[in-house]
């Protein structure tokens, strides 16, 4: 095979509760389900990142980089972005009404 070996997901317990909570909520953005789904289904033992990717629809490299972001930094780094650097867009109110 080619490429990156594919090494194992792990989910701790308490995260995999987590996720599977943020995939019942309703509230959940579209985002962040698609994220705890690729998580919870690369942590099962026969899941590769191309079956996933296939399952999911999203692409091999979505699929990956969201397992590193587990790996590397938990959770929420893997669920949530990070904050965008640069200074907040401003709105005047005459442009956000369109008049």
């Amino acid at each position: 095979m080619r490429g990156r070996k594919p090494e194992r997901l792990v989910l701790k317990s308490k995260d995999k509760k987590i996720l599977q909570q943020l995939m019942r909520d309703g509230q959940t953005p579209l985002r962040v389900a698609r994220r705890a789904q690729i998580l919870l289904n690369c942590a099962e033992v026969e899941h590769r990142v191309l079956v996933v990717s296939d399952k999911i629809g999203q692409a091999r490299t979505t699929v990956w980089r969201v397992c590193d972001r587990y790996r590397a930094a938990g959770l929420a780094a893997a669920l949530y972005d990070a904050p965008r650097t640069g200074r907040p867009r401003v709105f005047s109110r005459k442009r956000a009404t369109g008049h």
